[in-house]
């Protein structure tokens, strides 16, 4: 696939504002470094990282039997989640392999988003759908309506959810979601 034909995240144009070095990865036009390797790293260990894989893709799963499916489809207990959390899962096939590995969000009451690899968006979904049956769950692929920032912040401990008074290394290293503004 030549670089005139890669898909571009919504904030491409700002990755390219900001000098960032565009290579191609999986049919998109992602940024792989801005300042150099050494630079970002150092950073990331010391301050925050923020990282675009708005190439991912994402499906929300709502309705009454939404949790019944997500537990039917994943082996890891997705009832133990709370609004605005996180964990990482993955999909098994019917003789125990790998699907995909996935992070599954519970955005609010009866609903939540779970995140795939940009390569297995098509595969994913159509697995998701063959095994829906009679689950009172509606899906939907909203892969091309998300801008997803990832927030690596190893070094710094005030970095998290503004609700959190004191955070620890514990807390810091769960996993949140949260809607911005104009979301």
């Amino acid at each position: 696939m030549d670089n005139q034909n890669l898909k571009k995240t919504p904030l491409h144009a700002a990755h390219l504002r900001s000098g960032a070095r565009m290579v191609p990865f999986g049919g998109w036009d992602m940024p792989v470094q801005y300042a150099g390797l050494k630079a970002e790293h150092q950073a990331v260990r010391e301050n925050v990282g923020m990282f675009d894989v708005s190439h991912m893709g994402q499906f929300r799963f709502s309705g009454a039997g939404a949790l019944d499916f997500l537990q039917y489809v994943t082996p890891n207990d997705v009832s133990k989640l709370k609004p605005g959390r996180a964990h990482y899962n993955w999909l098994p096939n019917d003789q125990g392999g790998l699907v995909d590995d996935i992070f599954i969000y519970q955005a609010g009451e009866q609903e939540y988003l779970m995140v795939v690899n940009a390569g297995n968006i098509a595969k994913d979904w159509e697995h998701l759908q063959a095994l829906a049956g009679d689950y009172d769950v509606q899906m939907t692929d909203e892969s091309d309506q998300w801008v997803l920032i990832a927030v690596q912040a190893q070094g710094r401990r005030d970095v998290g959810p503004s609700h959190r008074r004191r955070p620890d290394r514990r807390q810091t290293q769960q996993l949140f979601c949260r809607p911005l503004a104009g979301s």
